[in-house]
């Protein structure tokens, strides 16, 4: 009896070690993030930069990540493994893709984008033809112009409340990016929370050699929220590379998104607030 006693307790111990063994092993959330990398050097380096990145602070702060290059994984079937959904670069084209990313994001999914995802222009390649994703759920509506060539900003804190902007600095400097500006005031917006805009004190920002690439005043937010959804949108994404010569087939990159303390702190918060936070009203 002392025998069978002491396996059944021996038995008892092994199984909650293991459960204590997984548990501790399964991540807090899980990340799937899309991307094409098929045009624009920067674009491409900065998801190559990413996908290794991301996978390292999986590690460090106990989330999965996942990345696919197939757009047809945006289905509902897919997303439901997924708390978290990046767009690395570009944006669903098909309407079934579309679709299921709304009904994801309406039923309480995550989602960050960087940079060019949030690009729109009529009659270019990424027509500006998908209203709710540009004008309700990004509100920035259609591309407007950009700085050129990628530089580095002064960014300023506009909501220090917010999780995503816990333990920064009011005001850093970034990596070298392209820095866009949109069609529509997203300070007119009521849904739109605005969490980081460029400082006034980066002026003039841009090198050219085009006058109109070179930003001397303005209000140009950088990162922001939407009330109704969990959503970040960051506008870093594009690394500078060696442009003179890339017909050299060198492809160099000059600069990363993500040699940057502070850059990094905004978007692992953004990470661990869409993971596990709730929506900031």
């Amino acid at each position: 009896m002392y025998r069978l006693k002491k396996s059944v307790l021996t038995f008892l111990l092994i199984v909650l070690f293991a459960a204590t063994v997984n548990a501790q092993h399964k991540p807090k959330f899980r990340v799937i993030a899309f991307y094409t990398a098929k045009s624009d050097l920067a674009h491409i380096s900065f998801v190559h930069e990413a996908n290794k990145w991301f996978p390292e602070m999986a590690s460090k702060y106990h989330f999965s990540y996942d990345s696919t290059a197939n757009w047809d994984n945006l289905n509902a079937a897919f997303l439901a493994k997924y708390q978290v959904v990046l767009f690395l670069d570009t944006r669903p084209e098909k309407v079934e893709q579309r679709e299921a990313f709304q009904k994801y994001m309406e039923n309480g999914g995550g989602w960050m984008g960087f940079h060019f995802s949030a690009f729109a222009l009529a009659k270019s390649a990424f027509d500006q033809n998908w209203d709710w994703y540009h004008n309700t759920f990004l509100g920035s509506g259609g591309y407007g112009s950009n700085t050129w060539r990628p530089t580095s900003a002064i960014l300023r804190v506009e909501n220090n409340k917010h999780p995503v902007t816990k333990n920064l600095p009011q005001t850093f400097k970034s990596q070298p990016n392209e820095w866009y500006r949109w069609q529509n005031d997203l300070r007119k917006n009521p849904d739109i929370q605005i969490l980081l805009a460029i400082d006034s004190t980066s002026f003039p920002l841009g090198t050219g050699p085009k006058a109109h690439e070179i930003w001397h005043n303005g209000y140009y937010p950088v990162v922001w929220g939407n009330k109704n959804y969990k959503m970040v949108y960051v506008n870093m994404g594009h690394n500078d590379m060696d442009y003179e010569h890339k017909y050299d087939n060198t492809n160099k990159t000059l600069s990363y998104s993500f040699a940057n303390a502070n850059q990094n702190q905004l978007i692992i918060n953004s990470l661990m607030w869409l993971g596990t936070g709730k929506k900031i009203k």
